[in-house]
């Protein structure tokens, strides 16, 4: 490699149409081949109509500290796209199959047919903010955010392999305002009770996991005979079914066990009388021996009962959220719900369980209703003159 000297770099006009002050220096690049090659880098520093050239080149002073700091190490360049290929074989294969899907499809359908020959050192914030932009005209917050996501742990990754990039900071973009969050459907007592009524099994055990612990459909599908523990009256959550495929749950504090009441023993022992041994030790298994889907549960064996039943239609998550709302129906506080549900954060519970109006909270406003009526007694007795 060349020896390195101390750089002033240049500053310059460029574009007559529309000038602007351009700074141009000297980089150390990696090549694939491994060897370090000394490449010119020019960064636009801003229009000569806002800046003078004594502002530019301040302006261009940061780009020349880093190239000519006693600790600058070469750093490998490349496109977004071509990264995005390496990042995926690499590193992607090692998540979660769900994980792998839902990132799989963001490199399909956006970063890869808007990123793909921007290079990695180009996509700065501003970049990032116009990434952002034509995201939001097209898709929700949300799917936004879990994009920024993928895209935000490929840079991560070429960062640490020593690829000179920016990192996704979500405190410098905008991003598109939250949608009106609908509440979500969920099933009540009374129907919980008619569909366990009449819903054969193995279904019938599965909803009634579901809805008397508040297990997410894939966590109750996963369950082995080993995750029974009759005596603690606990379920142990140890991993999560996705399309039948075995993966960790979703979150660390998702693998706290839940607290069993005792109907819910008493179904599982019924169901465990009859229940047939597999290799694996699961309590639901389809024809071929292997776990459950969640979306052939819904379809087969939830739908059909709702059906009969006149109940609207709604997911296996129906469960989960009804749990969830009886408990602060029966009063049950704010932590104890979320130790239940397994949330790492409570407000994430209060968030999406926020529209349940349990009889406590009925009778509390009552009683201040009572104290705030205009034809209340004790009101002439506050003023006695």
């Amino acid at each position: 490699m060349a020896r390195r000297r101390y750089q002033t770099g240049e500053v310059f006009k460029r574009n007559k149409n529309n000038p602007v002050w351009v700074g141009r220096y000297r980089e150390d690049a990696i090549q694939q081949n491994g060897k370090t090659r000394r490449i010119y880098r020019s960064v636009i520093l801003g229009p000569v109509s806002k800046l003078t050239e004594k502002q530019a080149r301040r302006a261009f002073e940061p780009f020349l500290a880093r190239v000519n700091s006693i600790d600058y190490q070469p750093e490998r360049f490349g496109k977004i796209g071509e990264f995005s290929e390496t990042w995926e074989r690499e590193v992607l294969q090692h998540h979660k199959p769900s994980s792998i899907k839902a990132a799989q499809s963001h490199l399909r359908t956006y970063v890869r047919p808007w990123l793909n020959e921007m290079r990695l050192e180009d996509f700065t914030v501003r970049a990032q903010q116009s990434f952002v932009t034509r995201l939001s005209q097209v898709v929700a917050r949300k799917t936004a955010l879990n994009v920024l996501s993928t895209l935000s742990s490929i840079l991560r990754t070429a960062k640490s392999w020593g690829y000179c990039c920016h990192a996704i900071n979500l405190a410098e973009l905008r991003l598109p305002a939250g949608a009106v969050r609908e509440d979500a459907r969920f099933f009540t007592a009374e129907q919980v009770r008619r569909i366990l009524a009449v819903a054969p099994e193995p279904f019938r055990t599965m909803f009634a996991i579901a809805a008397m612990s508040g297990l997410r459909a894939g966590e109750v599908l996963a369950l082995q005979r080993d995750d029974i523990d009759f005596e603690r009256r606990v379920l142990r959550v140890r991993r999560s079914v996705w399309y039948g495929h075995v993966q960790s749950v979703k979150t660390k504090t998702s693998r706290a066990p839940v607290a069993m009441p005792l109907i819910l023993a008493e179904i599982l022992r019924e169901y465990m009388a009859t229940w047939k041994l597999n290799p694996e030790g699961f309590l639901f298994v389809n024809r071929k021996g292997r776990p459950y889907s969640a979306n052939k549960v819904v379809e087969y064996g939830l739908w059909p009962v709702l059906d009969a039943l006149e109940i609207p239609r709604a997911g296996m998550h129906g469960f989960r959220h009804a749990h969830a709302s009886l408990l602060i129906d029966v009063g049950s506080n704010p932590k104890v719900t979320q130790q239940q549900m397994r949330h790492s954060d409570s407000r994430t519970t209060l968030e999406v369980y926020a529209h349940v109006v349990g009889n406590a909270q009925h009778e509390a406003v009552d009683k201040v209703g009572e104290l705030l009526r205009p034809d209340a007694k004790f009101c002439t007795r506050m003023h006695p003159n």
